[in-house]
This record gives structure tokens, sequence and C-alpha cells, in this order.
């Protein structure tokens, strides 16, 4: 198993958000968190990385990270790509690029840009271009580009459709399917096209108020018009 959680509980001052989660991602495979808004969705993945107060038990490949500050998570092998997209508004693609590598010292980073031109070709047109002047959707796909530079195991992916047009959401969900593919990168997903979300996940978690309510094979819980209508609104 790539990332395993247990007992998860965070929260931000004296509000507990997170009342002891247990989940998991299987190596290469994909995992979502379904839930309405404030279900803790954002704060589990915050929780994972470092980025917020938490307890519990977090093991990626087999070593505990729980605890450890947010860069020292990223540098054993996390990448987050946050809601709101994350890029460096103020430089280029290519520099926006070169950040993703920084920490980096084989010399397999050419290589990597070539994949991330192949799957994601827009960047490779805007390449000297300011990432500010992207559309939003082009500014996804370059937060998502520069995370996997980083050449992480596990990739956290917060609502990576928000704001973007149904036609960029559906190239969005291609390339991750691509990258799931032929990387072999895990991917805990919080999405809420629960939809999309639930075709390209292997399991599936519902929160509510801070707990998961239900869990199970993405499929199954994609199929089951009860569970559609009880948690996930369509």
């Amino acid at each position: 198993m790539l990332l395993e959680v247990s007992g998860l509980r965070a929260g931000y001052g004296p509000t507990h958000v997170l009342h002891g989660l247990d989940f998991a991602v299987e190596e290469g495979g994909v995992t979502t968190l379904l839930g309405a808004n404030g279900a803790g969705k954002t704060t589990t993945l915050r929780a994972v990385c470092g980025m917020v107060r938490a307890e519990g038990e977090v093991s990626l490949a087999g070593q505990r990270i729980t605890g450890l500050a947010t860069e020292d998570i990223a540098r054993r092998g996390v990448a987050h790509v946050p809601d709101g997209r994350g890029t460096f508004m103020e430089l280029t693609v290519e520099e926006n690029f070169r950040l993703g590598a920084y920490t980096r010292r084989d010399a397999e980073v050419q290589r990597d840009f070539e994949r991330m031109w192949e799957w994601f070709p827009r960047l490779k047109q805007r390449w000297k271009q300011q990432a500010g002047t992207l559309s939003g959707g082009e500014q996804q796909m370059l937060a998502i580009a520069r995370a996997l530079l980083l050449r992480p195991k596990l990739l956290l992916l917060d609502e990576p459709s928000f704001g973007l047009a149904p036609l960029i959401v559906q190239d969005i969900f291609g390339i991750l399917r691509r990258i799931r593919a032929e990387s072999g990168v895990g991917i805990l997903l919080v999405e809420q096209n629960a939809n999309l979300a639930l075709e390209l996940a292997d399991r599936a978690y519902l929160l509510e108020t801070g707990r998961i309510v239900m869990s199970g094979p993405a499929a199954e819980i994609r199929q089951d018009e009860a569970i559609r209508r009880s948690y996930l609104g369509y």
C-alpha cells in the first residue's frame, strides 16, 4: 500500500474538523474523497502533507510521515496541487517547470519536461508565456505538471475541475487517466464532480462532517442509485 492513514484527526485552532479517518491509496491507484462542502476533504489533503495540525498515523510506502514538516513530506514523494491551482503567476511556464524540478539532482529532468509536453501540449505552445496570462484550464494543467516534475510517489489533487468549462474538465481528466497509466503515481483526489471522480478512481470514501460514512470500490458506489441520491446529488 502506498499511503495508509489511520485515526486521522485534524483541525484549525480549537476547531476539530476531522474525527478519526481511516483510508488508503494503493501504489499506482486512485482514491477519491467525496462529500459536501465543509465535509473535511481539503483538510484531509492538508493533514496528509503536514499543512495543518494533525494526529493519527500517516505512512507513505511503509514510512511514517506524521508530524514531519511539509517540505520534508514533499521530499519523501508527496506533491500537492491545491484548490485554486497555485501557479506562480509572475513567472513563465518554463520558470514554473524549473521550480517544480528545483530539488532534483538527477539527469532525467529534461526528459521529464518532454513527457510533460507530451501530456500537456498546450503548455509547450505557451512555454515562454507568463502563467498569469494563461486560461484557467491551462493554469490547472501547469499546476499538475509542476507537481509531477517533483517525481512524486503520491499526487494530492484538490478540486482540479473547479471553475473550468466542461470540455476543459474532460480534457484534464483524460490527461489524469493517461498519467495514471503511464507514470504509476498514486493519486488522492478531492473532487466535487462525483461522477467524474468515480470514473477515474479505484476506491472512494464518502465524508460527512469530518467522518467517513461509507467506502468501497468506486465502480460499485457509482452504480448504487441510493448512495448517489443520498450523498452525491446526482
